[in-house]
């Protein structure tokens, strides 16, 4: 186990449920029983706060924690694109997470690609959010 996994799955500041949340999404996934939902308030098609719970894997709670870093204050349009690629680097496209978004390489490492259902499961339930 990757230690700097288990360091940024263990920042639980946005593992929170947003009472008057704007927006919700919730996905499970099939192949290990992961479940992730997410609340966020979206104003003027900005994300003002982010907060997830649920029953997950380490990899997914990390992944969870660091898309809820990179998502405040950025406009829908741009996680809808980060949530696109985040798949297309697992279909092998590695050179697709671009600069500003480098934070990401903590846990899109080829050695994680096993876990990669785990890792994605935040971004597709985020992509239901921003892709409306």
């Amino acid at each position: 186990m990757d230690l700097e996994i288990l360091k940024i799955a263990s920042d639980t500041n946005n593992k929170k449920y947003i009472q008057n949340f704007t927006h919700q999404s919730r996905l499970k996934n099939p192949i290990c029983g992961d479940e992730i939902q997410i609340n966020l308030i979206i104003k003027k098609n900005r994300i003002i706060d982010f907060g997830y719970q649920g029953k997950s894997c380490v990899y997914c709670q990390a992944s969870a924690n660091l898309l809820s870093k990179i998502s405040v204050n950025k406009h829908k349009s741009q996680i809808d694109k980060l949530c696109d690629d985040a798949k297309l680097y697992f279909d092998g496209n590695i050179e697709i997470i671009e600069k500003k978004w480098k934070i990401l390489f903590k846990i899109f490492k080829e050695k994680n690609r096993l876990r990669k259902e785990c890792i994605l499961l935040p971004f597709k339930t985020m992509k239901k959010i921003v892709s409306d």
